[in-house]
């Protein structure tokens, strides 16, 4: 389930791309599918093993390009242990909700992209995640768990300030959100809960017509995560506009 759109957010062969915060690695796969340089990167030991061993079996049963490669590498989201531009795109995929630092994390992000390429970063969606947290139940509690909600201009406004130029939104999961409202109303292991699940995961085993266009409809108005694309303005640009 690939919450970030690669035909908004285009990645070549080649390419070094660093998956922050991967978890259990959804968006490192695919950008190792599409042939990239990938540097997937957690501080969770357990989620990175489980990452690094399915990087291996891609590679033995022949899903990734000639030339692609994959590594995990773990640490601190504040402390990234990259040098300044050595990446040419960055994926932080559901991590800044976590992060008390938000602000000093989009700055290490902004530091180790190079000039001219790009960022997504998503985050969980205003409104529906109000919802989580008014209702009963443990979800803003769990350790490790969110301590923020976004609004899209907040974030916005703190990626700009990086110096990022943000170029586009957009929403998504919107079959998600009723998911995580049942699990804060009756909890995870409810018989709604559990129930709804069953039709997420015949969602993206199946793709069936009617709930991924049911899911395109629903987007705009109840998507589960907030998506925003930016760009790190090449030297050639800045200079331009410092003349100007």
């Amino acid at each position: 389930m690939l919450t970030v759109d690669f035909d908004q957010f285009p990645i070549s062969p080649g390419d070094r791309v660093l998956d922050l915060g991967c978890g259990f690695g959804r968006h490192a796969f695919e950008l190792y599918r599409r042939g990239a340089h990938v540097v997937a990167y957690d501080h969770s030991l357990d989620e990175l093993r489980e990452v690094a061993t399915m990087f291996y079996a891609m590679t033995v049963g022949g899903e990734v390009p000639a030339g692609a490669t994959a590594k995990v590498v773990r640490g601190d989201v504040l402390a990234l242990p990259f040098p300044n531009a050595s990446f040419d795109a960055v994926i932080a995929s559901e991590v800044l909700e976590h992060i008390p630092d938000d602000e000093r994390a989009m700055a290490e992000i902004a530091r180790i992209v190079k000039p001219g390429g790009k960022v997504a970063v998503t985050v969980p969606r205003w409104w529906p995640e109000q919802i989580n947290w008014a209702l009963p139940g443990e979800y803003q509690h769990t350790p490790g768990g969110h301590i923020r909600i976004y609004r899209g201009d907040q974030l916005v406004s703190r990626l700009e300030a990086t110096g990022l130029e943000v170029r586009g939104q957009h929403h998504a999961h919107a079959l998600h959100s009723p998911y995580w409202w049942l699990n804060c109303t009756f909890g995870r292991q409810s018989l709604p809960s559990r129930t709804y699940n069953k039709l997420l995961v015949w969602d993206i085993i199946s793709a069936p017509w009617i709930t991924r266009t049911a899911e395109k409809l629903l987007n705009p108005v109840m998507g589960k995560s907030l998506v925003v694309y930016a760009d790190k303005p090449s030297s050639q640009t800045g200079r331009k506009r410092a003349a100007a």
